[in-house]
């Protein structure tokens, strides 16, 4: 499957070339990245669930990544901070508004999924995550959380260098969605891909598909390896055609096939099933809100929301709720004072979400100030090290030094 760099919200892809994809994918082919990535039909997560089945009890790790920079400040709202309604009179919720946590911290009106969570103590909110030196650019910024590598540009991810020493199943991770997220390649292992029906949010349809996936005698080998991958991909879209007919409309709803709730539907099937995953990345964009943001990005924490409590719904029903944790992250936060257009701009610092049976419920981490700030953004209160290395030793068994080159104190995510 190709690999790029994930979709920019604001910039569709209505003027997208062949030749510009492929030139940006051929970077990628001529490092052997393409060569390992794995396309996987639904029979192949039948097959593999039939052969090698999941172990009752190993735990499971689901990514959530929200594309655009999620403003952290209205998502986890500092609403008794005067500071907090001082620098965004429009867009600052009132305490009538939120779900109260403690400490003066509520969730936005839309999460009541997730407060639900954090009354029966399955939610951590993990304060003030970011990284050195924070970068504005939504580009730069997640392939720095995906990478896990803040100083150097590197061309592996946190996920895929675990790939890497965990065994040779092909299905130990699986990303949902038909471009592979940088997180999930190493130097030797891809993730597996699984396509869905329609193609994700800011990625191309399949009449796109067709066109890239089509021979030109003037293609040399790279773009001939990329022309191949999408073909793949076209391929892997109608042989999962009858799976994802089967994908509840709800689920899909307004956002299409590809929404959050239509992925995790997918991730339930196969956790179900004893799929032998441990890892699976689903994402949901939209989050880039720098004008009209209360009603965006409330709509989007609704999807959130929503699709998560669909989610654990689901797992009650198949015995692995027990075992999967859910963690769910932002490029950046947003910046502390609202703009002329009643949104934010690109921030520094936000909350991660962890949710599971198996995690200690709470708040984690100090919670930034909004008025001792760097050059009116947040300063980073939590290295985001730390928490994937709490994920690697107590979800995937890893240890932290080889998969990140260090080995943070524990946050005590985990009961």
């Amino acid at each position: 499957m190709p690999v790029l760099p994930p979709p920019d919200p604001r910039k569709p892809l209505d003027g997208l070339t062949r030749r510009t994809l492929l030139k940006a994918s051929c970077g990628l082919a001529a490092t052997g990245v393409l060569a390992g990535a794995a396309a996987v039909t639904w029979r192949d997560v039948v097959h593999h669930a039939a052969t090698n089945p999941l172990a009752d009890g190993t735990p499971v790790l689901v990514l959530v990544t929200m594309y655009g920079g999620n403003d952290g400040i209205n998502t986890v709202v500092p609403y008794a901070d005067p500071a907090y309604h001082a620098a965004r009179p429009d867009l600052a919720y009132t305490d009538a508004e939120v779900l109260p946590l403690a400490d003066g911290l509520g969730l936005s009106p839309g999460m009541t999924g997730l407060h639900a969570l954090w009354q029966s103590q399955q939610l951590a909110v993990v304060r003030g995550v970011g990284y050195p030196k924070p970068d504005h650019s939504h580009f730069r910024s997640m392939d720095i959380w995906q990478t896990a590598s803040p100083d150097t540009p590197v061309s592996s991810g946190w996920v895929g260098r675990w790939l890497d020493g965990a065994g040779d199943d092909p299905l130990l991770a699986l990303n949902l969605g038909d471009v592979l997220p940088p997180l999930a390649v190493g130097q030797q292992a891809t993730a597996a891909a699984l396509s869905l029906q329609a193609a994700p949010k800011g990625a191309p349809d399949g009449s796109v598909l067709d066109h890239f996936a089509a021979d030109d005698p003037r293609d040399g080998a790279a773009a001939r390896q990329v022309v191949a991958s999408y073909a793949a991909a076209r391929t892997v879209r109608s042989a999962l055609a009858p799976v994802t007919d089967a994908v509840d409309p709800q689920a899909a709803s307004s956002k299409g096939a590809d929404g959050l709730s239509a992925q995790l539907d997918l991730v339930a099937r196969c956790l179900a099933m004893g799929a032998p995953t441990r890892v699976y990345s689903v994402s949901l964009s939209g989050f880039d809100t720098h004008a009209d943001e209360k009603a965006t990005q409330s709509a989007q924490l609704g999807l959130l929301d929503q699709a998560l409590t669909r989610f654990r719904q689901s797992l009650a029903t198949t015995g692995r709720a027990k075992d999967v944790v859910v963690m769910a992250y932002s490029e950046f936060g947003r910046r502390v004072r609202a703009n002329a257009s009643e949104g934010t701009d690109h921030g520094t610092a936000g909350p991660v979400l962890v949710m599971g049976e198996g995690v200690r419920g709470g708040f984690v981490g100090d919670q930034p100030s909004l008025t001792d700030l760097d050059a009116g953004d947040l300063k980073v209160t939590t290295d985001f090290r730390s928490v994937y290395a709490d994920v690697l030793r107590s979800v995937l068994g890893a240890d932290p030094q080889r998969v990140l080159g260090q080995d943070p104190a524990p946050l005590g995510l985990f009961a």
